[in-house]
């Protein structure tokens, strides 16, 4: 894959609209708008001013990545309810146009297939990496801690010479008892599992920008970073309130050269609109993956850092 800027959006929809209130009390799921259609049928709203048509204008790439079908492609989510703070098995599906399973991918950053789940919120954020076995079933365990509205969003590339990268979304809910949560504040500088990575610029409308993590520990910069993924670091953006959903790339990779393993990590990102993203870095050092979370604003002023934030809720999911 290009080690350059690559980000993946699509024009934004809304799946399932969650109550304002969950179950309490074992067997009593979140109040949704309706029941999940079959292949999570997909609701649409219209797209923020300067996406419609999923174009946020000149120079500027499609916002969005909530569809469930996008060039010819489903996902088909097998477990679209499980219960907040109990394991379970989440799978799923990637159906062609005919609706067949899809059993052939190209290996993109050592893997087929990149699935994120994230809370509506922006709180809680999983990366994780299921098993595909010879029928198309993708599976993997997931322990959610907090009850609410999910989105689980597959990035792939199907096998074929012209293929192209696509990401998918499909809701998820979690029951439980329910307690609405904030966007975390706006911070340059998150600290977790003894690190701390600070953030270099924010990401613009409709112009590319460098985002640049820097990452240390005890006072002193992480000059061993290891490869995860294929690369030094791997970020995910999403956009507060849709959850648009931008996929962004280093610049660099290791061995080519000029590529050095720390303290510093660059990315190029273009935002397809104005407001608040949710920034996710996972890096691996000593053998183990961390992921450092912030808060930023595009079409503002670059957050302070000042007050660190931590990373995302409770467990990465790795």
């Amino acid at each position: 894959m290009n080690t350059g800027l690559r980000i993946t959006t699509f024009a934004a929809a809304l799946a399932v609209t969650f109550g304002a209130a969950y179950g309490v009390g074992q067997g009593v799921g979140p109040v949704v708008a309706d029941s999940p259609p079959k292949h999570q049928g997909e609701h649409t709203r219209p797209a923020p001013e300067g996406e419609k048509g999923g174009h946020a204008g000149h120079g500027t790439p499609p916002a969005g990545g909530l569809q469930i079908s996008e060039g010819g492609y489903t996902l088909d989510l097998r477990t679209p309810r499980v219960t907040a703070g109990e394991q379970a098995d989440l799978r799923f599906t990637v159906r062609d146009a005919d609706g067949r399973a899809v059993t052939a991918y190209q290996r993109e950053h050592d893997k087929e297939l990149h699935l994120i789940v994230a809370s509506r919120d922006l709180v809680t954020y999983r990366h994780l990496h299921p098993t595909r076995a010879a029928d198309g079933t993708w599976s993997t365990p997931v322990d959610l801690p907090r009850a609410g509205g999910y989105r689980v969003f597959a990035d792939f590339t199907p096998a074929g010479k012209d293929a192209e990268n696509l990401t998918l979304g499909a809701d998820l809910a979690a029951s439980g008892p329910y307690r609405a949560r904030q966007l975390p504040p706006e911070s340059g500088t998150a600290r977790v599992d003894g690190y701390e990575v600070r953030l270099t610029g924010a990401p613009r409308p409709g112009k590319a920008s460098e985002l640049k993590l820097t990452v240390s520990r005890d006072g002193k910069p992480v000059t061993g970073l290891q490869p995860y993924l294929g690369a030094y670091g791997h970020l995910v953006a999403l956009r507060s309130g849709d959850l648009a959903y931008l996929h962004v790339h280093p610049n660099g990779e290791p061995g080519d050269g000029t590529t050095s393993p720390g303290p510093d990590i660059s990315f190029t990102a273009t935002a397809p609109s104005s407001g608040a993203y949710r920034l996710f870095l996972d890096f691996k050092h000593d053998g183990k993956v961390h992921t450092a979370a912030f808060t930023v604003r595009a079409g503002g002023a670059a957050p302070e850092s000042g007050t660190p934030e931590g990373h995302a809720d409770d467990g990465h999911g790795h």
